[in-house]
């Protein structure tokens, strides 16, 4: 890697698109040198629904970005999320030719190509290939297999697809507002490198990315990815729920669940009033801040049951000693961490951004781990150049497969 690079990160969120330029030395510490940030259009629940208006708002995210580093942005690692992501473990197996002395990296990655093959379809895009470990000659638990002897090589990887219709799309409206992509990386995954430690990683954790329209879900066991999943209910829900029971216009209800809300009703002073802007009324009125609450906590208990529906499909529903590990703006909730283990029966953690140095004091929080993430992704998983390694994901046809299992399993 270069002296010095520099690495743009931009999280393309339903309520918000942020961007992130960082500058990276030889050491890979990050440096975060801009900051911008714009109100989302033409996003619902993570994917695009009007080119223009996600262009025209990613744009003014890169701008307000690029103004305050003094850097001109030219591509970016980018987080897709959206309903359309799918997963699945694959084994890709090979068989070694009588005169190889040892594993080789190119024995790898054909394991890992015969693992990719069985899950290309015509609507599909691959977005990550994931190494979960390896078997050789029948003895499971490899983590690196390269020098080892063997004659039959087997690796289980994690395979993350999106929808060939909603990756168009997000590539054409990041195209469109003047960027090319770096790379595209499943949103919970970017979030885990920012807030989950390797110890939760190895025994068994859940990261929940509450964001505005989907929540996603990464499964960790083992030191690598074994589930990743999404569902489409999240804090606009929240903000929908109170807009209905407040009578009170979208933004005004966003304020409200900002400033004043509570994802536990018990906690909330029922004889507290709040002020609020509603339908039909010249004045402000008021409302008890326990119905605030009431509201809050009604639809965050079914975001915490469709996270545990997502651990029982995963068939972690009892293996996840370090429980679940909150990201995403949702998380930023009061009481969100009671809810969850109340719901759960497990440990719940909001996850705090941590990994890189700078302009950080306003974006320490949930709601940028994936913005973050990005950042450290771009930097521990580029080669010694600096460049990004080729992409996994496949887009008009063309394949570019990287070699990731270094990076992941040592």
């Amino acid at each position: 890697m270069p002296r010095e690079h520099i690495i743009v990160a931009l999280d393309i969120g339903t309520t918000k698109i942020c961007t992130l330029i960082a500058e990276v030395d030889e050491h890979r510490q990050i440096n975060i040198v801009g900051v911008g940030s714009a109100p989302s259009g033409g996003m619902r629940k993570g994917v695009v629904v009007n080119i223009d208006e996600a262009a025209q708002a990613i744009e003014q995210s890169v701008r307000k970005c690029e103004r305050l580093s003094g850097y001109q942005v030219g591509s970016a690692y980018v987080g897709v999320t959206g309903a359309h992501i799918d997963s699945m473990n694959r084994r890709g197996v090979v068989a070694m030719s009588p005169n190889a002395q040892e594993i080789t990296e190119g024995d790898v990655e054909r394991a890992m190509e015969a693992a990719r093959v069985q899950a290309i379809t015509n609507d599909r895009e691959i977005i990550h290939v994931l190494p979960r470990g390896y078997t050789l000659d029948g003895q499971d638990g490899v983590r690196d297999p390269v020098g080892m002897a063997g004659r039959r090589l087997e690796a289980e990887m994690h395979i993350v697809t999106g929808g060939t219709t909603a990756i168009s799309n997000l590539v054409r409206c990041v195209n469109r507002a003047g960027l090319q992509i770096d790379d595209l990386i499943l949103q919970p995954l970017a979030s885990s490198e920012s807030i989950l430690s390797s110890a939760e990683k190895e025994i068994g954790v859940a990261l929940a990315d509450v964001g505005g329209g989907t929540t996603d879900v990464a499964i960790f066991a083992d030191g690598g990815v074994t589930h990743t999943g999404s569902v489409s209910v999240a804090g606009n829900h929240i903000t929908n729920d109170l807009t209905l029971g407040l009578q009170a216009p979208f933004l005004e209800a966003e304020r409200i669940k900002i400033e004043y809300g509570s994802a536990l009703a018990s906690e909330a002073d029922p004889n507290e009033a709040i002020e609020i802007r509603v339908f039909g009324a010249d004045e402000p009125d008021l409302v008890s801040r326990r119905l605030v609450a009431e509201i809050i906590e009604s639809r965050m208990q079914e975001i915490y049951s469709l996270i545990e529906s997502e651990i029982r499909r995963a068939g972690f529903a009892n293996h996840l000693p370090a429980g679940v590990v909150l990201a995403g703006g949702t998380a930023e909730l009061r009481d969100v961490r009671q809810l969850g283990r109340e719901v759960l029966g497990l440990p719940v953690r909001v996850g705090i951004p941590t990994g890189a140095i700078g302009l950080t004091d306003s974006i320490m929080r949930p709601a940028y781990a994936t913005t973050i993430g990005l950042l450290l992704w771009a930097a521990y998983h580029t080669d010694e150049s600096g460049a990004a390694a080729p992409m996994s994901f496949e887009w008009k046809g063309v394949s570019r497969i990287r070699d990731l299992f270094r990076s992941f399993l040592t």
